[in-house]
């Protein structure tokens, strides 16, 4: 009699376990007017969703599209739009898809995806000509893909700490990207916890730590976790060797900037990168581990000078 009574608790027991991160994922708060009430910028409705921009550096000069990575909302480019508009550039910060105060449209992150959000932003700004495209970590794949996709809108690419040419996975990441549904499961149910015990507990400077703050607001939001694990499966999962090459045909300036002591873009990428493209202008920074955008910006903004002055 007890196993008959054991065997439909087991079952409960085993449908709750299956279900909770994915229930935990459904109570967190979605972005919406609340969220986005008093926040700098402007929100967009583009073709998947509002998307969240904002305008930063020189009042005039030529035009700069900064795209951040896959973890880090917009703030994390702070430094790098500042370092661009230092030297003259109209800089143009958005929060992807998942991302910041932008929509979570349901789709599979993948290249189509991210440059379908980024072609809609420039349409809507009228930015068809004469770009700059910088990216960091994905943002990088993102700024490659894009210019091979409209070579005649962007005349530089300028890559930080780029993902799509060697990127170190964890064997969690690996796992949950490769594993469809066992993954997912993992994923949701702790993903949280790893995301959130990578973040430092406190930062160099104060900026460093709105930045940290930044992420760990971003493990609150609906639809957070899910655009990790898609764009890990879509966009982070490509290699980028064929358009790194593409760009090199086309004339397209290339300058790379990689951290000295990154743990995830191992140096490794910037005798690939040479290889590839081997009109690419590459710096290292010293030290710097995979926030550099955001722990080493005056650095940053020597390399970026020095490349894109010299």
């Amino acid at each position: 009699m007890l196993v008959w009574f054991l065997v439909p608790v087991a079952i409960v027991v085993a449908a709750y376990v299956a279900a909770r991160p994915f229930i935990v994922e459904r109570s967190r708060p979605a972005i919406g007017p609340s969220e986005r009430h008093g926040a700098k910028g402007e929100f967009i409705q583009l073709s998947q969703g509002v998307t969240h921009c904002r305008w930063a550096g020189s009042a005039r000069g030529p035009v700069a599209v900064v795209v951040h990575g896959v973890a880090s909302p917009m703030i994390s480019m702070e430094a790098v739009a500042d370092g661009l508009g230092k030297l003259g550039y109209r800089v143009l910060m958005y929060d992807l898809y998942g991302r910041g105060l932008s929509d979570a449209p349901a789709g599979k992150q993948d290249r189509a995806f991210f440059l379908r959000q980024l072609s809609d932003l420039c349409a809507y700004h009228g930015l068809t000509e004469e770009l700059t495209i910088a990216g960091f970590s994905m943002g990088g794949s993102i700024a490659t893909a894009f210019a091979t996709e409209y070579p005649h809108s962007v005349n530089r690419v300028i890559l930080i700490a780029s993902a799509g040419v060697k990127i170190n996975e964890s064997r969690f990441s690996r796992f949950c990207r490769r594993v469809p549904g066992l993954g997912d499961w993992a994923h949701a149910m702790f993903g949280h916890k790893r995301i959130r015990n990578a973040i430092p507990a406190q930062g160099a400077t104060r900026d460093v730590d709105a930045v940290l703050q930044a992420q760990r607001n971003e493990l609150n939001r609906r639809g957070y976790l899910p655009a990790i694990l898609s764009s890990r499966r879509g966009m982070l999962a490509e290699n980028l060797e064929d358009d790194h090459r593409k760009l090199f045909r086309q004339g397209i300036s290339v300058t790379a900037i990689w951290g000295g002591a990154d743990p995830i873009i191992p140096l490794r990428a910037v005798g690939e990168l040479g290889l590839w493209n081997r009109d690419a202008r590459q710096e290292v920074i010293a030290g710097a581990d995979h926030g550099l955008p955001y722990t080493h910006g005056k650095e940053l903004a020597n390399a970026l000078r020095a490349t894109l002055r010299g």
